[in-house]
């Protein structure tokens, strides 16, 4: 059976590692062409050597998601290499967790760079051309901290993943009835998120993550979304560990 997927080219930011590269994986086996895109050049190529070793097609593109030009850059580089564009996901991210009071404005910084601006970036590089073509999925990863506030620790970082959940919803109403546009909110999953956070929050996180389920989890909820007949929209999956409260 044949789905919605096959021949999509799917442009995966931070898909390195993580769920970014589940993500690819998962999606390759399904017939996708993958573009995958990170700081990190060593993981990307691993990835996707791997997918073209098991009959996939997959490039790796260096990015830095904080830089609006370079971004630009490779969403193009991506669409004259595969012939086209069909989906992004907006992955990269991070999440150093640390109470307001320590004041360290340069993880805030990070922070709004790489999941506020990242995203917006992408969002920016992709939006002129899903409306050319009149057609185009965009998928935002925000977080349950999206949804309810994670604090003492996170409230930083769920500010910018409240800001990706608006932006999905507004992008979707200004822009849906041509483009598709999803927010995944995932609660405690296995990646390198938790391992951005350093000093004294660090014991806490590890604690919180040791719940945690597997990136295949959300990678098949992302598969989801794309998978669904081009007259559905999958505007928001939440999903956690059944033993995460919060």
């Amino acid at each position: 059976m044949t789905t919605n997927i096959e021949g999509k080219v799917v442009l995966i930011t931070g898909g390195g590692t993580g769920l970014g590269a589940e993500t690819a994986r998962m999606l390759a086996s399904k017939g996708a062409k993958i573009a995958i895109a990170a700081r990190r050049r060593g993981k990307l190529d691993e990835v996707a050597s791997n997918i073209s070793a098991s009959g996939g097609k997959a490039k790796a593109y260096e990015l830095d998601v904080a830089n609006k030009d370079q971004f630009k850059s490779v969403v193009n580089t991506v669409a004259s290499d595969f012939g086209k564009l069909d989906v992004l996901i907006n992955n990269a991210g991070l999440m150093p967790i640390r109470p307001m009071a320590e004041v360290d404005t340069e993880e805030w910084d990070a922070m709004i760079d790489v999941n506020l601006r990242g995203t917006l970036y992408g969002i920016a590089a992709v939006l002129p051309m899903f409306i050319n073509q009149e057609t185009g999925h965009i998928i935002n990863i925000s977080s349950v901290a999206g949804i309810k506030v994670f604090a003492p620790g996170g409230t930083v970082y769920s500010g910018t993943k409240f800001a990706v959940r608006a932006i999905s919803e507004g992008l979707r109403q200004e822009v849906g009835g041509k483009i598709r546009v999803t927010s995944i909110e995932p609660g405690a999953v296995e990646s390198d998120l938790k391992h951005t956070t350093s000093g004294t929050s660090q014991g806490a996180v590890m604690e919180f993550y040791k719940s945690a389920i597997s990136a295949s989890s959300v990678a098949r909820a992302i598969t989801f979304a794309i998978e669904q007949p081009d007259d559905v929209d999958i505007n928001e999956i939440v999903l956690r560990p059944t033993a995460q409260e919060f």
